[in-house]
């Protein structure tokens, strides 16, 4: 039965909503005006400067929330790419993001966006503004399940970097980069456990180390100055050494949003960088906890690879996305509140 709209003006906006690990992920299928460019790092250029209205309505609440997190599928000039998508957030749009990437895998099959899947795996290539990364996707009798994927290189940019905070005085970070760039530093520093601290005080954390970063170091990327940028700082329990136990961290990113899952493409530069300091090898799974909620992600690094000067890695990341629901939005024009707001 076709669903009944309520009075409303312009399009109605057509969304799945899923989450990974507990991190939403909201796909946007239809109701956005044509996005223009030529690429996929052009069309988000175009929908930040152009359609970033539309973010906010579907971010923002009263739809969204603070910590919503959203993907628009596009087309890609790439043409063994299956989909292009854009990432956004409460702050702006992202280069990667690993959890939305294991939930388009099976968004892609069971929407019909990959032609004949495949048991008892199906490749979905997904042109994210920071590559092409290949996602596979469990598939057994017309169902989906667990999801892995092969990052784009992630390398680390720059280890015992030493910033200052105006609260918490000089902090020795890790910089590392797995389709973005993330700050990492042992939660320890700041007398925190990312698994039992108070979430504010782990925002306040890593939002100071955050701001220093952005502040006091000049980040550069091997292909685009698009993808130079600090998205986040994650902090972990300082378990970096090899085990078969979990290792937890917990990742604020954006406007101090706080990520749910472990991070996929968090995992995967904490896997670089976890390769970088020899602590170790190649197709060594760890399993990777979110301080959050405990769902679990694993990593290894798979590859070795060059991006630019870095020595790289390819890093491959698994874990499970799940439907929460279809929803159909629209705005009224003597709406005061329809373009969204923010509670902070």
């Amino acid at each position: 039965m076709e669903m009944l709209l309520p009075p409303h003006v312009g399009d109605k906006l057509s969304v799945v909503d899923m989450h990974t690990g507990g991190e939403p992920l909201r796909i946007i299928r239809s109701g956005y005006p044509e996005v223009k460019g030529d690429s996929v790092l052009s069309k988000r250029r175009y929908v930040r400067e152009h359609l970033d209205h539309l973010r906010r309505v579907l971010m923002y609440e009263p739809r969204g929330h603070y910590d919503m997190y959203g993907a628009l599928v596009v087309n890609s000039e790439m043409p063994e790419a299956d989909l292009g998508v854009l990432f956004m957030h409460n702050e702006g749009y992202s280069t990667m993001c690993g959890h939305a990437v294991i939930a388009l895998g099976r968004y892609a099959v069971d929407y019909k966006l990959v032609k004949e899947p495949q048991s008892p795996e199906s490749q979905v290539n997904i042109h994210c503004p920071c590559g092409l990364v290949k996602a596979f996707v469990e598939y057994s009798d017309g169902k989906t399940g667990g999801v892995r994927f092969l990052s784009v290189p992630a390398f680390v940019f720059a280890t015992d970097v030493t910033v200052t905070l105006e609260r918490f005085g000089d902090v020795t970070v890790d910089i590392s980069y797995g389709g973005a760039f993330y700050a990492f530093v042992d939660a320890q520093r700041f007398g925190l456990n990312v698994t039992k601290s108070r979430t504010r005080d782990l925002v306040d954390a890593a939002t100071a180390v955050t701001n220093a970063v952005k502040s006091q170091v000049k980040l550069h990327h091997p292909t685009s100055d698009d993808l130079a940028f600090l998205y986040g700082t994650i902090l972990t329990d300082g378990k970096d050494d090899y085990s078969s136990d979990p290792t937890a961290n917990i990742c604020v990113f954006a406007e101090a949003q706080v990520d749910r899952s472990p991070t996929g493409s968090g995992v995967t530069a904490r896997v670089a960088l976890q390769y970088h300091k020899g602590l170790i090898q190649l197709n060594q799974t760890r399993t990777f906890e979110s301080g959050a909620t405990g769902s679990q992600f694993t990593g290894k690094a798979v590859e070795e690879t060059t991006y630019g000067d870095f020595r790289a890695v390819v890093v491959e990341v698994a874990g499970r996305a799940f439907y929460t629901g279809v929803s159909c939005f629209v705005q009224e024009p003597d709406d005061e509140l329809t373009q969204g707001f923010l509670l902070k």
